[in-house]
């Protein structure tokens, strides 16, 4: 795009007359922070981009409290370095998109990662974005700086925005900072591994381990020709030293029948990075994010014939990446009939022009995200059509 359609507000009054000015003109504007996701969603050429790269930096942080601050173009590298220096992490475990959808690393903003509400392994115990999310500052689609949530973990004031922020893609407001929930960083982790395991027998035993006190952090499945030329079912266990070593003895006796066996670190390390890049799975076809209840995820991936996909499985069964050649519609209706939905991570232009990136809704929740999102953005000045 020109650099001279984008639009860059220095501050708060500028964010507020922009998107006004837009409102009066109906003029469309496309939210951009990092710019990680500018080649997810709908190409879309009759809207201008408004960058809020002025939004920018940790305003607050409080180790001690667990509760940062940051303007919502601050670099998630940035965020993530910081907490590292105080030994904290944010739980649940946000993955830079940018590679994923070829761009550069490194650009992924934590506004994106709010917008997006798109979380990684530990999603599976510490929950998503929406759970850690303690308020924001962002203007509406009217123009009009508003404030939810605090910063405080303790807060029961008004009406809960912050989970409605996440997963929005940009169509309700644009955030300009951000306050977040943190957690200390396990002392100590491990990661038992067995091989040779099919899909329903994976999941199977990841809801025995995920029902015993073993305490399972994280659980992932990866078919043959993936990580090794065997399938790979692997679970992460945290906490401190003595306690992960009596969990994972007990991971041990629990999954004996599947051969589950602690693995070394540098392979752990393999493991948990591939699902935070998806660097195991090809460029070049259609890539699918499934979201579907665990047990089910074995009958989605019984729905496709040996070679039409390439995959894996995160969440215990719960969450499958997916790259394919086949028809978006072909997708779709397997995750539906498993009650799930596929978002359109990753394809061709062509395919993103026909293609719409969300699952279509049904028609009362379809009409209900509508009347939300005017009551945000009555002008839709943010309804790009991207999405």
């Amino acid at each position: 795009m020109d650099k001279a359609m984008i639009l860059r507000p220095a501050d708060e009054q500028e964010l507020c007359e922009t998107v006004r000015a837009a409102a009066s003109a109906g003029t469309r504007l496309s939210l951009e922070g990092g710019g990680s996701k500018v080649s997810m969603g709908r190409p879309v050429d009759d809207c201008r981009t408004l960058s809020l790269g002025a939004f920018s930096g940790i305003a607050d942080y409080d180790p001690p409290e667990l509760v940062l601050t940051a303007g919502a173009a601050t670099p998630l590298s940035q965020i993530e370095s910081a907490l590292a220096e105080n030994n904290q992490m944010l739980a649940f475990e946000p993955f830079d998109l940018a590679p994923i959808l070829g761009g550069e690393p490194g650009v992924t903003t934590i506004g994106g990662v709010v917008a997006s509400g798109l979380a990684g392994s530990q999603r599976l115990v510490h929950g998503g974005v929406r759970d850690h999310l303690l308020g924001f500052r962002a203007v509406s689609g009217r123009g009009d700086a508003f404030v939810a949530g605090g910063k405080v973990v303790k807060n029961v004031t008004g009406y809960d925005l912050s989970k409605l922020m996440c997963g929005s893609w940009g169509r309700l407001a644009a955030l300009m900072e951000v306050t977040l929930k943190v957690l200390p960083r396990p002392a100590s982790q491990a990661t038992l591994i067995a091989r040779d395991l099919d899909p329903r027998a994976a999941w199977a035993s990841f809801a025995r381990l995920l029902g015993s006190q073993a305490e399972i952090a994280a659980a992932a499945h990866f078919p043959p020709g993936t990580l090794e030329d065997h399938a790979i079912s692997a679970v992460r266990l945290q906490g401190f030293a003595p306690s992960v070593d009596a969990r994972a003895a007990m991971v041990e006796r629990i999954g004996s029948a599947e051969g589950y066996r602690r693995a070394d670190a540098s392979v752990a390390t393999g493991i948990w990075a591939s699902l935070r890049d998806l660097s195991v799975l090809p460029r070049n076809p259609a890539m699918w994010r499934v979201s579907l209840p665990a047990r089910q995820a074995p009958d989605f991936l019984e729905a496709f014939a040996p070679g039409d996909v390439r995959w894996v499985m995160d969440w215990a069964g719960g969450l499958i990446w997916l790259s394919t050649d086949r028809p978006a519609e072909m997708v779709r209706t397997a995750a539906q009939r498993c009650n799930g939905h596929a978002m359109l991570l990753r394809a061709s232009a062509d395919i993103r022009r026909a293609v719409p990136t969300l699952h279509t809704q049904p028609d009362a929740l379809a009409r209900l995200e509508e009347r939300v999102r005017r009551a945000f953005d009555p002008a839709s000045v943010f309804e790009t059509g991207r999405f």
